[in-house]
């Protein structure tokens, strides 16, 4: 598959991206390589990875635990000393070897130690690929708040090698799905209408949407790299599925990234509707579709209220009020929409009908 040109750094796939990163290596003349993983990158993927990169360079490997617990300024702290402790430079590159945990906080962490080394992005999952390792955000949470503290760091290069999905659990490959769905729905209507049947997908159709899915998110990307205007379409679900995403993580029965955005897709697709935008067919649409992937999660009256209460923190508020990305149609977005309490309350009301 032909590269991707992103801004100011290429998305390579497969092969050649092995290629690329031994070509990059060579040509930065680095003093050490750390590669970031955590204990099932560093069982699954890490093997591989390390047999296709031939260097003399020293190799140093970084593993944390599994899982969005660990994306906090404790793991950096962490990090960061373990990269002081075992002699790392302003010469040194960071390789993420990961699903969206890892290339969010390592790319974090190699923006800032010693005020920003070069990293090297190689997502694992599919949510890593089609979105967390796109487009320069790197971050941590607070607490239960998502990607509160960050920064928008471009890496070298990205490389994406889809024998990683083998390992993949299927219900991280859904979470990573809904980010596909999302990209159709903003943006190509033809693509959003590649998911309403997948029983025959295989996995060579499955690398073609991956593609596509780079493609529309980096074109969006590269028209506003720092989130003023068009690339705040990419929130589309998650106002609202950040939010529940948050929520549930306190409780006995968390939501994956994707399956809270999934959530927060049909509930801003209602919005979308009752504010005259989408038909109520193309709602419909959505909602069944959204729906027959994922199912339906319960959420109970109390927990509508903490997640309502969790949207002033929304990353993309101005002036404390809180901003939506809602459809317009299927296909197309628009940004910068305020909802009614009532709207909001609404469309949960919906969700659970």
């Amino acid at each position: 598959m032909q590269s991707i040109q992103a801004n100011g750094y290429s998305i390579y796939f497969n092969e050649s991206g092995y290629e690329a990163i031994q070509k990059i290596i060579n040509e930065n003349n680095y003093s050490s390589i750390f590669i970031l993983v955590d204990e099932n990158t560093n069982v699954f993927c890490l093997p591989k990875f390390l047999s296709l990169l031939a260097t003399e360079i020293q190799i140093e490997i970084i593993e944390i635990e599994a899982g969005e617990e660990m994306k906090n300024i404790t793991s950096c702290i962490e990090i960061w000393s373990i990269l002081s402790e075992l002699g790392a430079d302003r010469k040194s590159v960071l390789i993420n070897l990961g699903g969206g945990v890892i290339t969010d906080l390592g790319g974090f962490i190699a923006s800032t130690f010693k005020r920003g080394i070069d990293f090297i992005n190689v997502p694992t999952s599919l949510l890593g690929m089609v979105d967390a390792s796109i487009g320069g955000k790197n971050g941590v949470d607070i607490g239960n708040l998502k990607n509160q503290i960050g920064v928008i760091s471009n890496p070298k290069m990205v490389v994406l090698d889809v024998e990683f999905l083998e390992s993949l659990p299927q219900i991280q490959m859904r979470s990573g799905l809904a980010e596909m769905l999302k990209h159709g729905l903003i943006y190509d209507k033809k693509y959003w209408n590649q998911f309403l049947n997948l029983t025959d997908l295989n996995f060579d159709d499955l690398e073609i949407l991956i593609y596509r899915s780079v493609e529309i998110k980096n074109e969006i990307v590269l028209q506003d790299p720092t989130e003023n205007g068009i690339r705040k379409a990419l929130n589309f679900g998650h106002t609202l599925g950040h939010a529940i995403e948050s929520h549930f993580l306190d409780t006995t029965t968390p939501l994956l990234h994707g399956e809270a955005v999934a959530i927060g897709m049909i509930l801003e697709s209602y919005i979308s509707k009752e504010q005259n935008m989408l038909t109520e067919i193309e709602y419909l649409e959505i909602k069944n579709t959204v729906l027959g992937l994922f199912g339906k999660h319960s959420i109970s009256t109390n927990d509508i209220q903490n997640i309502t209460g969790l949207l002033i923190h929304d990353k993309k508020n101005e002036y404390g009020k809180i901003q939506f990305a809602l459809i317009k149609r299927i296909g197309e977005i628009i940004i910068n929409q305020e909802a009614s309490n009532e709207l909001i309350m609404s469309s949960f009301h919906d969700y659970e009908s």
